[in-house]
């Protein structure tokens, strides 16, 4: 492979893969800028959502009849994995704002420390769930989207450079609902709500939002974003573990310090760059020295930006 198409292939897939970092990261960004909370929980959410979409997609087409969903004609198929993205979505949702509800709301006026002892617990819990659901080793996720390598099968060009289905199915994805998430947060009511009480929780209150609620719903879309973010994994990676959200979720907090912890639009400047930055590691050096040269490259932006990449000074209020 040439020069340049080694670099146009390393570049393909971490943006593929920091799609897949930014949704996850989106969900870290969105509770830390509203409750100034690390969710530890969060990257396990997403572990679920995996979970949660390899089980319909292998028991629906048990009940048709089939072995197995590839089986399934092509129109249905799409209907199932539709389906399947919704379910996952809306069961992270309810999941990511039950936790809030019962872990973190009661603590939200103690010191700091315990709401971020309470979301490490609530970690655990969900990895143990998991453990018991698919057990401890990786469960393999059916490969249901066509191999079709867009270059040479759809454009007809003689390259070996290799951009699937699967690579702008991640993009495809990913994209809208982080622009979809910034327009809902710039332009809508509750929008709105959720900058005010970031900025300042007891102003806006007196304002008469109601922070319970913004709070809520804020862990509601973070679990959405989370659940589909699970979805996408198992069909990018055709893969399940019970501790994949450790990693990913710790590559998405990442992300979203690296690109300023409480924007949006960071968060998902911050996953493009973790993502090609590790996939120029897995290609230059070893993937096992991947996560080092990620945290290294942090610290060094950190160093000189402390905020993070589009992060702003905040003043500190007495």
């Amino acid at each position: 492979m040439a020069p340049h198409e080694t670099i146009l292939q390393i570049l393909l897939i971490g943006v593929a893969n920091g799609a897949l970092i930014a949704l996850v990261a989106l969900g870290y960004t969105m509770v830390y800028g509203i409750i100034e909370l690390i969710n530890f929980a969060h990257g396990d959410v997403f572990m679920m959502g995996t979970m949660i979409s390899l089980t319909l997609v292998t028991w629906v087409p048990s009940l048709m009849g089939l072995r197995r969903a590839s089986l399934i004609d092509p129109p249905l198929l799409a209907l199932l994995l539709i389906g399947t993205l919704l379910v996952a979505m809306v069961c992270c949702a309810i999941l990511n704002s039950t936790i809030e509800r019962l872990a973190y709301r009661p603590l939200r006026r103690a010191p700091r420390l315990a709401p971020l002892i309470s979301a490490i617990g609530v970690s655990f819990i969900l990895v143990n769930i998991g453990l018991h659901w698919k057990g401890a080793s990786p469960v393999d996720f059916p490969n249901l989207l066509p191999n079709i390598d867009l270059f040479r099968d759809v454009l007809g060009i003689n390259t070996p450079v290799l951009f699937t289905l699967k690579d702008i199915f991640v993009i495809l994805l990913a994209t809208p609902l982080m622009v979809g998430l910034t327009l809902f947060v710039n332009r809508t009511r509750l929008g709105k709500a959720m900058r005010a009480t970031a900025q300042d929780r007891e102003a806006a209150a007196l304002m008469g939002i109601d922070i319970n609620q913004t709070i809520f719903l804020t862990f509601l879309i973070g679990g959405a974003l989370a659940g589909s973010a699970g979805f996408i994994h198992g069909l990018y990676n055709n893969s399940a573990w019970f501790f994949q959200g450790f990693r990913g979720g710790l590559y998405a907090f990442t992300a979203a310090v690296l690109g300023g912890v409480g924007n949006i639009q960071g968060a998902f400047l911050g996953g493009m760059v973790i993502g090609i930055v590790a996939a120029i590691s897995d290609f230059q050096f070893d993937p096992r020295w991947t996560q080092a040269v990620v945290f290294g490259i942090l610290v060094l932006i950190l160093i000189f930006k402390p905020t993070g990449l589009l992060g702003e000074e905040t003043a500190v209020r007495a």
